[in-house]
């Protein structure tokens, strides 16, 4: 099995029998870092597509990937709604309709859970305004038309793997506590939207104890709406409390072989 970075919390996971994408994102700005050389007419082949939120940065260019590769896209309440109007077919879209839905493909099964989107705090949002200056009223409307809907986090079972994927940061413990059985061997852990990130991530490893986390969505991926996020103290923190967890950050268009 294989799994390539995009960049944002999106991602590709391959097998003998599948390919599959989570919140495929790849229409950046042109200030963005690390640059992103892929366009979405260069994903050539998806079965599935799995969607966390509706955000700009999640879902921009799954209409286009979805209607070129013919794969089937899983989304939550709201989700469907704003990529009907950005253009994919009603028929190619199946929209969860219960927390720990699950489903199967021979081989791979696939679960989703309801999650919830982190809170912004107050002094992100301050320098965020900062940044953007006289940049916010033209970004209004992207950020307007492509609202959060139903917030969901995806777990794999896949070639004897368990992965579990989120998009946002902002479960609670309870929801948390609900999803630690059974161990993971990779959780995907988002890094963007809270001064105290850090922490909030290593709350994710601390409750799920995955074997390996892989953190994700810490690029700077449309300057001036994000920033880049140091992901060292995270590391960090992770091998001082969990020596016993590894911890692997990726670069852009990386693929692990797992």
């Amino acid at each position: 099995m294989k799994l390539t970075w995009f960049g944002t919390a999106g991602f590709r996971i391959e097998s003998n029998e599948h390919t599959l994408l989570i919140d495929p994102y790849f229409k950046r700005n042109h200030k963005a870092l690390p640059k992103q050389p892929l366009q979405p007419s260069d994903i050539q082949a998806a079965d599935l597509i799995l969607i966390t939120h509706g955000h700009f940065d999640h879902i921009f260019d799954v209409p286009e990937i979805a209607s070129k590769t013919n794969a089937m896209v899983y989304c939550g309440r709201g989700v469907d709604q704003t990529l009907i109007r950005n253009g994919l077919n009603a028929s190619r879209i199946h929209r969860v309709k219960k927390d720990g839905e699950a489903f199967h493909f021979n081989d791979l099964k696939i679960q989703a859970f309801f999650s919830h989107h982190i809170q912004f705090d107050k002094w992100l949002m301050v320098r965020t305004l900062c940044r953007m200056h006289l940049d916010l009223l033209r970004y209004l409307p992207l950020l307007r038309n492509y609202p959060e809907g139903q917030v969901l986090s995806w777990r794999l079972h896949l070639e004897g793997k368990t992965l579990h994927h989120f998009g946002s940061g902002g479960s609670p413990i309870s929801e948390l506590e609900r999803l630690e059985q059974p161990r993971l061997d990779i959780l995907l852990v988002p890094m963007q939207g809270h001064t105290h990130i850090t922490r909030i991530a290593h709350r994710y490893v601390s409750s799920l104890t995955p074997k390996m986390v892989i953190p994700h969505h810490q690029d700077n991926f449309f300057p001036p709406i994000s920033t880049l996020v140091d992901t060292k103290p995270f590391v960090k923190r992770v091998q001082t409390s969990h020596p016993d967890i590894s911890v692997q950050v990726l670069e852009i268009n990386e693929t692990f072989e797992i």
